[in-house]
Parts: C-alpha cells; structure tokens; sequence
C-alpha cells in the first residue's frame, strides 16, 4: 500500500536543483583566473603593505639582511612630528592641497557634467576635450605646465608680460602646481558625476517639472541628494588623490623647496639620499592610515544605505 501526501493549496513541490559537474579543466580554468589575480594582489599590494607597516617600527637604511634592522619601536613616528620640520610642511601642503581639489575643480567638473547633461550642442566634443587631460600621466601633465610655467618663454609670462618663477619661488610654486593638477582632476570628477546623472530616472526630473520646481531647486533639492553614492565616491577619491600626490612635484623639484609633500617625502627617505627605509616607512604608514579612514566610512556610508 502506497501512502499519499495530500497537495497543500498555495505549495508546489521542490524540485531539486540539478548538480552541475565540472570537469577538471573547468576547475583549473576557475582557479586560474581567481587565483592569478588574488596572488598579484596579495603579492604587489598586502605583503608589501604589511611589511612597511612593520618597518615602520624599526631602524634600518636597506643595506644588508634583516640582522641589520634595529628595532626602535614608534620612534620612527616621534621624530615624524617633533624632529623632522619637512614633515610639518607636507602636511600643510597636503592638506591645502586637498581643499583646493574640493574647491575648485571638484565644484567645476560637477558644474560641467551638469551643462553636459542637458544635452547641449557638441557635448561629445566637450567631454572629449575635458576628458583628454584625465588619460595623461601626471608626469607628462607636469612636462606640459612646466613649457607654460617656464620662466624663459614661458606661455603663461608671455601672455601676462611678466618674468615670474613660478615654479622656483616657494610663496607661488604650490598653487600653480595644484592649478596644473586641477586641470587634470576637473575632468575625472566630470566624467564620474556625468555618469551619475545618467543613471538617474528621467521621470523624477520630469514630476519635479510638472510641480514647479526650476532647474536649480530640481538639482539641489532632488537631483544632488540621489547623487549620493557618487558624491561620497567623489569625496574619497579627492581625498586620495590628495594624499598620493606625487608625479607633478617630483618632477618639478623633487618636492623640495615649497612643494613638499607625504608622499615625496617617502620616496626620498626610501630610496632618495636619506636612505632611511625605517622613517619612509612611518610616512607611508601615515598616509595608509588617514587614506584608510576615508574608505572605511565610505564604505560604511554605502553599506548602511544598502541595509
């Protein structure tokens, strides 16, 4: 005798989800294209970020075995603060460095990706231009505004009839090189909130429309709060880019004489003259810490908006 199980209204039975069996070279095609990019990744940046954390606490300038590290404990972050005035000036420089990225060309690619959004003639054309800077490196970006800066012909001193350093005098270098990397900075924050505000529903533009509301209301009272994600994204990246800001003054002048900055200052302790792999290691341990603080809360901020 056969037993029946009555159908129950509102259930369907479960039909099991068929096994899917791969084959060996199906495995290994898995672990290749994971395991490959995981080990690049853990090879080129977590081991070589742990150890500078580590050296970070030690005495050592590079030459000879690990027998020759001397292991000092935070003093590397003392002589940082107290005893090493360049250090003061980096941050200062960073620092600026950072508001001026928010004030003006952040503000400005945010102000074109909003003209380009509606729909203007020749729009392709104009984020081609804008965008162009964004594909050089930041080493040809500060070839190309020393010709301008150049004190001899120079196109910004021909053009103001003037003999200005402006790349060697310490009172001006700094903001005519963070003018050259917000020349840069304006189109990627352009192309990021472009694409934001293609994202977006046409339809809440359009309600927004149909109750009142002008363009300028429309964008800060509802466009720019839908903009989230990519406002905090925006703020992180800013940041970052502050932090990491290195080709424009090296190439200059090695970040000395005004354009100091954390991260010129590593390179010179590490592999400059100094040799000083110990106390370049503090600096870069600095700026991995206040970069990882800006991460962090981004990614808080998004994973509570998620929830």
């Amino acid at each position: 005798m056969t037993s029946t199980v009555p159908f129950q209204a509102g259930t369907e039975p479960r039909i099991p989800a068929p096994k899917i069996r791969r084959s060996r070279g199906d495995r290994w095609t898995i672990a290749v294209m994971l395991g490959l990019p995981a080990a690049i990744v853990i090879g080129l940046v977590w081991i070589p970020t742990v150890f500078t954390v580590i050296l970070s606490f030690a005495r050592w300038d590079g030459i000879g075995g690990t027998s020759t590290i001397e292991w000092i404990g935070p003093q590397n972050y003392v002589d940082a603060v107290q005893a090493y005035p360049p250090f003061q000036q980096a941050l200062h420089n960073n620092v600026l460095w950072l508001a001026f990225l928010f004030v003006f060309p952040t503000i400005l690619g945010i102000f074109l990706a909003v003209l380009l959004d509606r729909g203007l003639k020749g729009s392709r054309l104009y984020q081609s231009i804008f965008y162009i800077p964004v594909v050089l490196s930041m080493a040809l970006v500060g070839f190309v505004w020393q010709l301008i800066y150049s004190t001899d012909g120079g196109v910004l001193n021909t053009i103001l009839g003037t003999d200005v350093d402006w790349l060697g005098n310490p009172d001006v270098n700094i903001w005519a090189v963070m003018v050259a990397a917000s020349w840069r900075h304006t189109g990627y924050i352009m192309l990021l909130y472009l694409a934001g505000l293609k994202a977006i529903d046409p339809s809440v533009r359009e309600a927004a429309l149909m109750d009142g509301a002008g363009p300028i209301r429309t964008f800060f009272r509802i466009v720019f709060p839908l903009m989230k994600p990519t406002n905090l994204l925006i703020i992180v990246i800013t940041v970052i880019e502050a932090l990491r800001a290195f080709d424009l003054v090296w190439v200059i002048n090695k970040g000395r004489n005004g354009l100091e900055l954390i991260s010129a200052l590593v390179t010179a302790n590490v592999v400059g003259e100094a040799g000083r792999v110990g106390f370049g290691s503090a600096l870069a341990t600095i700026m991995l810490v206040i970069s990882l603080v800006f991460i962090a809360l981004y990614l808080w901020i998004v994973m509570r908006s998620d929830d």
